[in-house]
């Protein structure tokens, strides 16, 4: 009766011994492994094609590789203070990961958050920006991927559509600091090239077209960066563009077709691909945005606007005749 106890004991002992050995094991599971759903905050300044692309660049690449996500979109609509309110909204909702798509989108949920990992896209320079220390090793929340445009080639594009130009408008907002970085960088690029620089800067939508028409009258052609504020006033810029016969070459594609006459354009939704790409190898792999380099754009597209060659009766050089296209 005595060893029938001893063993019974044993097996119970045998028996707890197991089950504590189990249940640990699925603890350290649970621990190790990813969760079924990442929350992903978008803060999206506004809405104009190339920032629209981004995003949906972006989140095609976790559709594709059947990553679940629980999207909270959030868009600012040009608003700073509004960009205040949503950063502080998902910090309270401690998501995991926010994608910021504009340079005043990521300053602001740098300035709200210093832990939850940001994945910029469609900003120019992380670096002027100043929510990263570099561009090799941001050592701060942030990465993502940089909308640098290729400045010198689109100011040598835009001097073939117009021959025998001498000088150049740069239009621009002041309080963009990606737009303000590009300004400077195609002045000093334009000045190189033996052209003469007239500069011209807004602050709000409102004062795009007074700006405009004043600067129009004093030269041949202007370049506009990819800068948000003109971005949201295009149809302007394109009638003043029309009623004053000078041409106008925006940073971006969907500016152009929006108004301007041609440009060679970062491939938004590519980059928002390298972006979401990004994002994953932080969610899945545990990367570190502290360490993760800034990437910069890998496709271009060559776009011409063939309804503002047609209004302001200009020729398309015969190496973009293949890129005319009509809004």
């Amino acid at each position: 009766m005595k060893k029938i106890l001893k063993v019974s004991k044993l097996v119970a002992l045998l028996f707890v011994a197991v089950f504590i050995f189990t249940a640990l094991s699925a603890c350290d599971g649970e621990t190790a492994s990813t969760p079924d759903t990442f929350s992903i905050g978008i803060i999206q300044l506004l809405d104009h094609p190339a920032l629209d692309d981004a995003r949906e660049g972006f989140l095609s690449v976790f559709e594709e590789q059947g990553i679940e996500i629980d999207v909270d979109l959030q868009n600012a609509q040009g608003d700073g203070p509004t960009l205040s309110t949503i950063s502080d909204r998902f910090v309270s909702n401690e998501v995991d990961l926010v994608l910021a798509i504009a340079t005043p989108s990521v300053q602001a949920i740098f300035a709200a958050t210093d832990t939850i990992p940001i994945v910029g896209t469609a900003i120019t320079s992380y670096e002027s920006a100043e929510v990263v220390y570099s561009n090799e090793a941001p050592g701060t929340n942030v990465t993502g991927a940089s909308d640098m445009n290729p400045i010198e080639a689109q100011i040598n594009m835009l001097m073939q559509f117009v021959p025998g130009l001498q000088t150049l408008g740069i239009v621009y907002s002041s309080n963009e600091a990606n737009s303000v970085y590009q300004a400077e960088l195609a002045a000093q690029i334009a000045e190189g090239l033996g052209l003469e620089v007239v500069t011209g800067t807004v602050t709000t939508t409102a004062d795009v077209q007074q700006n405009m028409l004043s600067i129009a009258g004093r030269v041949d052609a202007i370049w506009i960066p990819t800068d948000n504020t003109h971005a949201d006033a295009m149809p302007i810029v394109g009638q003043v563009s029309i009623d004053t016969g000078v041409p106008v070459f925006p940073g971006e594609e969907g500016m152009t077709m929006a108004g301007g006459v041609a440009t060679l354009s970062v491939n938004y939704f590519e980059l928002g691909r390298q972006s979401g790409q990004m994002a994953i190898d932080i969610l899945i792999d545990g990367a570190d945005p502290a360490t993760t380099p800034i990437q910069f754009a890998q496709g271009y597209n060559y776009i011409v606007n063939g309804f503002m060659i047609e209004e302001l009766g200009m020729v398309v050089p015969e190496q973009y005749q293949d890129y005319i296209s009509f809004p």
